[in-house]
């Protein structure tokens, strides 16, 4: 098996970026998680083309949750290549078809009427760039447990807090967790990812404890890519951060 990282360059809003989507490869699977934002599509392609993978080899793409800088291309992609199995987990696939209203968008809906007013116009662009979201049908429903033997074997981790539905991947094989955004790297550590905009902070640190259950060597986080350092200590200095506060 083969775990590789699609770092992907970019400015966004005026500030440069990096995201991290992660590529699982065996003889018989090509396993995208998490497609960046809306056009990204040929951003994806130069960092698959980088490592030596085509775009149309990829043959299930696992949406960790609805976050549009991990789902904003897969309608695109879907349309690309219909034979992508789309995987996500059973809460996050009314959003990601677009069943129901985004969980971001009620968020920034709701917090509009308190902002200030020279706050408001940067508001509308982004309560606008989450109603443009296309949907995308969902092929595959997966919880808590699950094991696939893609791969050289996915478990799934339900990570919830940054969305009731994010899921984390263990690969026990190699002792590596793909961590979307249950976890992020600032500054060489870990943190929340966003804490101001995560849904329920509580179940987040939860969903880090949880971590602490499997063995860990590896983490690659969406933003910040593969942690340097004790997975297990500094799972628990983000914990103790956030049970102090």
């Amino acid at each position: 098996m083969i775990n590789q990282l699609l770092d992907i360059e970019f400015e966004f809003n005026g500030q440069k970026q990096v995201i991290t989507p992660v590529l699982l490869r065996d003889e018989h699977d090509a396993i995208l998680v998490d497609c960046g934002y809306p056009n990204f599509i040929s951003l994806l392609e130069e960092a698959a083309n980088r490592n030596g993978v085509k775009l149309e080899s990829i043959t299930k793409l696992i949406v960790t949750h609805h976050d549009m800088d991990h789902y904003g291309s897969l309608a695109s992609l879907k349309q690309l290549y219909p034979h992508i199995e789309i995987i996500a987990h059973e809460l996050e696939i009314p959003y990601i078809e677009g069943r129901q209203k985004s969980l971001r968008l009620e968020q920034a809906e709701s917090t509009y009427n308190d902002l200030q007013a020279e706050e408001k116009p940067g508001a509308e662009q982004f309560i606008r760039f989450l109603q443009s979201y296309e949907p995308a049908a969902v092929d595959r429903s997966v919880s808590h447990g699950d094991k696939f033997p893609w791969c050289g074997g996915i478990e799934i981790v339900h990570t919830p807090g940054h969305m009731p539905g994010h899921i984390s991947l263990y690969l026990p094989e190699s002792k590596t967790l793909i961590a979307s955004d249950a976890v992020v790297i600032e500054d060489g550590t870990f943190n929340i990812a966003n804490p101001s905009y995560t849904l329920n902070l509580e179940e987040a640190v939860n969903s880090v404890e949880l971590l602490l259950n499997y063995d860990i060597e590896q983490i690659i986080c969406y933003h910040g890519g593969l942690f340097h350092g004790d997975v297990k200590q500094a799972l628990r200095e983000l914990i103790l951060t956030y049970s102090a506060g």
